[in-house]
């Protein structure tokens, strides 16, 4: 006979014990340890089983249930564990044979179904311990989203953000205690939500409304965006240097000279599984590629305070390279000789030396080399005429 894992991860709804399906109920039975949050093991009524209560930062938790191992035990989580939850976390932990995932109702299904809202064209997101600027990149009028958050405290906190970025008309759907006997809905204005009390557990619908800038969905977000001190790569350019890196999906990159961070940044926002390294020798810098990745919802991207290619080494392999600033030959030898075959490297140069380099390396190496000028319409005197912009000349190869 098949031996049962050890962990039991179970969906547990605000209901308790009575929305459970036998399959639960018996994970509950033959536990010989309960480990939950409070409220979770409040829902849970006395038995034989030891109940450990899930220290906070989540992190801390993993240990104490690792010691565990060999005793039956139930990870008790909200609803679905694998949408926005413990499940994954607790999963990558652990061997497949060791656990099984028992989920209940999610909350983001709850929540479509009193609002009467398809979950196929809603956003959802969980930011019950994660920024509300996350919402940045998707705020646009007409946007209907499903957040979970932290406490009921944060209703506010959100009414303030949408003010604050353009979208005060937004609607508020705040579902507290969604599937139990505490459940209760309304719909509130942003001034409501910030004079108003709300229980936890806590999710918003968002109906977004308001004149807020949003940002397109293509490459080549707007240049006012970002903070800057003047060194970034200009719109037109930024938007053809995302289309030479071609991210993929799951991809690494590497931003060295990340000046604002706008590669990085824009990198990061074409799809959530990719992840980024800026490389800054500047502190300042550093530091205002930090605000703009926080302030526009990329609070995910690593910033490095240092000088390549001495700062490169022990960072993991990046699937793709970008070089804005602190071009050499030294750069350039060190990135081939290190960097895995198939590694996409992506240079753009303005200086006459840059250009220099970048065609002899091209000569040795192949790939594509592009040069890219640009005029933009100015006043001329009385009339209007073209103002060019440097050239740029863009080195593309696969090592």
């Amino acid at each position: 006979m098949h031996e049962a894992p050890w962990l039991t991860i179970l969906g547990l709804g605000e209901d308790g014990l009575d929305g459970l399906p036998p399959a639960s109920r018996q994970a509950l039975d033959r536990a010989e340890v309960i480990m939950g949050p409070p409220r979770h093991l409040s829902l849970v009524p006395e038995t034989q089983a030891e109940q450990i209560e899930w220290p906070v930062p989540f992190a801390d938790g993993i240990p104490i249930l690792t010691d565990l191992r060999e005793r039956p035990t139930v990870v008790l989580a909200s609803g679905d564990p694998f949408w926005f939850g413990a499940g994954s976390v607790i999963a990558r932990t652990f061997d497949a044979g060791e656990w099984i995932a028992l989920p209940g109702q999610s909350t983001f299904s709850l929540a479509a179904a009193r609002l009467g809202w398809p979950l196929e064209t809603t956003l959802t997101f969980g930011l019950h311990a994660a920024p509300l600027t996350r919402l940045r990149p998707h705020l646009a009028a007409g946007l209907r989203a499903i957040l979970l958050l932290r406490d009921g405290k944060a209703v506010a906190e959100l009414a303030t953000y949408l003010t604050e970025t353009g979208f005060a008309d937004t609607a508020l759907h705040v579902m507290q205690a969604l599937g139990g006997p505490r459940e209760n809905t309304q719909t509130v204005s942003l001034t409501e939500a910030l004079l108003g009390t709300f229980d936890h557990p806590v999710c918003v619908g968002l109906e977004v409304t308001g004149p807020g800038l949003s940002f397109p969905k293509a490459s080549g977000k707007p240049d006012d965006i970002f903070e800057t001190d003047g060194q970034i790569t200009k719109r037109p350019i930024r938007a053809l240097t995302l289309s030479a890196l071609a991210p993929q999906r799951g991809e690494h990159l590497w931003d060295i000279g990340g000046g604002t961070g706008s590669i990085s940044i824009e990198w990061l926002m074409c799809d959530p599984t990719l992840t980024a390294t800026s490389i800054e020798p500047l502190a300042e810098r550093a530091d205002r590629i930090r605000r703009n990745a926080d302030t526009l919802g990329q609070d995910r991207l690593e910033v490095i305070h240092g000088t390549a290619p001495e700062a490169l080494s022990g960072l993991a392999d990046p699937d793709v390279v970008f070089i804005g600033g602190g071009l050499s030959e030294a750069l350039l030898v060190w990135l081939r000789d290190s960097l895995p075959k198939g590694t996409r490297l992506v240079a753009n140069a303005v200086t006459l030396e840059s250009e220099a380099l970048l065609a002899r390396w091209h000569e040795t190496l192949g790939g594509d080399l592009l040069r890219i000028e640009l005029a933009q319409a100015g006043p001329l005197g009385p009339r209007r005429g073209w103002k060019s912009a440097y050239p740029v000349v863009q080195w593309s190869v696969t090592l």
